[in-house]
C-alpha cells in the first residue's frame, strides 16, 4: 500500500536531523612491506587518490572535490566509499521529505482513508511535522520495517559497497523469491527499464544531477526543520 508523502515527509525529516556523518575512520591494517629485490630500483608513481575520481564535481565546488577538513585524505578507500554511499541515501531520503513538506503545505492528500477512522486529510491537517503523530502505531511499523527491508537489501548485497560494489546502487530487483518454492522476479526500482534506453553518458549526467539534488535537499530540510523548532530561525521560510 502506498505510504502518503505526508508520512515520509516526517520520517524522513527526522532521519535526516541524525544524518551527521559518524566517526567511521577505523584505520585499515597495514600489510607488511615486501622485500625489495637484489639490484631492482623502486621508482615512486604517483597515485590517484580515489574521491579525485568520484562523481559529483562543478561549479558549486569551484571544480574539485569539496573536501575543505581534508578528512577523504585521512581515511581509507573503504570509508570513502561509505562516505558516498551514505551521501547519496541521505540525498534521496531528504529529496522525499522536501516533496512530502511542500505537498503537505499545498494541502494534497489522498483519497479515501490511511487505517479505520483515520482519513488521509486529518493526518496532514496539522502539516508535516504533526502528520506523524496522528499516523496510528502499526502504520509507524510498517515504515521502520520498510526502511529495515531496504537496508537489510543494500547492506547484504555482493560485492558490498566497501568492497567493490557501487555505492548508491539500487538493483532493480532486491527479492527474486525463494528458491524452489516460488520464483517470480519482483522489479522495485525502475518498473519500466528506463534507464536501459540510455547512454552511459546519459546516465552519468542523470547519477550527478541526483547527487547534487540530495545536497540541496539535505540542506532544504535541515532548514525546514530548524525554522519548526527554532521559529524565524529561517527568514521568509512558509514552514513551521
Amino acid at each position: 500500500r502506498r505510504k502518503p508523502f505526508l508520512e515520509i515527509g516526517q520520517i524522513s525529516s527526522s532521519i535526516t536531523m541524525a544524518m551527521i556523518v559518524p566517526a567511521l575512520m577505523a584505520p585499515a591494517l597495514m600489510n607488511a612491506p615486501a622485500m625489495p629485490v637484489a639490484g631492482s630500483a623502486r621508482v615512486a608513481v604517483p597515485k590517484m587518490a580515489l574521491v579525485d575520481k568520484m562523481e559529483g564535481v562543478g561549479p558549486e565546488t569551484f571544480g574539485k572535490v569539496f573536501d575543505p577538513l581534508g578528512i577523504s585524505s585521512s581515511v581509507s578507500d573503504e570509508a570513502v566509499m561509505w562516505f558516498r554511499h551514505s551521501e547519496l541515501k541521505h540525498g534521496r531520503v531528504a529529496m522525499a521529505a522536501t516533496v512530502g513538506c511542500l505537498v503537505s503545505k499545498l494541502g494534497i492528500t489522498f483519497p479515501g482513508d490511511l487505517a479505520n477512522g483515520v482519513p488521509f486529510a486529518s493526518v496532514g491537517a496539522g502539516g508535516p511535522f504533526a502528520a506523524w503523530d496522528a499516523v496510528p502505531t502499526a502504520g509507524k511499523l510498517q515504515l521502520f520495517l520498510f526502511i529495515g527491508a531496504l537496508e537489510w537489501a543494500s547492506e547484504t548485497k555482493k560485492p558490498h559497497y566497501m568492497r567493490g560494489g557501487v555505492p548508491g546502487k539500487i538493483d532493480p530487483y532486491l527479492f527474486e523469491g525463494i528458491p524452489g518454492l516460488w520464483a517470480p522476479k519482483i522489479r522495485f526500482w525502475d518498473p519500466l527499464n528506463t534507464m536501459g534506453a540510455l547512454t552511459e553518458e546519459q546516465k552519468a549526467t542523470k547519477r550527478k544531477s541526483e547527487l547534487k539534488n540530495g545536497r540541496l535537499a539535505m540542506m532544504a530540510i535541515m532548514g525546514v526543520a530548524a525554522n519548526h523548532f527554532i521559529p524565524g530561525a529561517l527568514p521568509g521560510c512558509i514552514f513551521s
